[in-house]
């Protein structure tokens, strides 16, 4: 005989989960800062709602587009804009953010040693050819790196930020 498995309704769903309201900035920052295609975007909205996190992104002139596109889910996400990069993140470092960076580094984490974000926390996810630029890695706390068996270097930079942004929320 096999197990009787019942599927929970949207509505019991909806009901086990936090609240939609989340004080802006306050605990855990995806930042895609040197971003190359619009799809990786829309994909990371989806996971920062589902792990209750917020975007920065920069002033592109096509990333709005590629946002709005991305939205499936049709409400406002929580997104934020970022002028200078660098800047930005200097500044977030000297006020007490946590900085991790996703990038094949001598000094990296595996992923399943990446504890859960404690602090206000900013996963900085580089350009998907390049990486994070070498003036940004110096104001990395922390570098963490996804395993990899295949022949591939890395991950699309949408999967391997969403599967940080799960470890980081506590939820892997």
């Amino acid at each position: 005989m096999s197990p009787s498995i019942r599927v929970r309704t949207p509505s019991e769903l909806r009901a086990s989960r936090r609240s939609r309201k989340h004080p802006c900035w306050e605990h855990l920052v995806v930042a895609p800062l040197w971003p190359l295609h619009g799809l990786n975007l829309g994909t990371l909205l989806r996971t920062c709602d589902a792990v209750g996190a917020c975007m920065a992104v920069p002033r592109f002139p096509w990333v709005p587009e590629a946002l709005a596109r991305g939205n499936t889910l049709r409400r406002p996400a929580c997104v934020h804009w970022v002028n200078d990069p660098l800047g930005w993140l200097a500044r977030e470092r000297e006020a007490g953010s946590g900085i991790v960076g996703v990038e094949l580094a001598d000094e990296s984490v595996r992923l399943a040693d990446l504890p859960a974000a404690r602090r206000r926390t900013i996963a900085v996810l580089g350009h998907e050819q390049q990486g994070i630029p070498a003036e940004a890695l110096d104001l990395l706390d922390t570098v963490v790196e996804i395993p990899m068996v295949g022949m591939g270097a890395s991950l699309n930079v949408a999967v391997a930020g969403s599967l940080v942004l799960y470890k980081l929320a506590g939820l892997l």
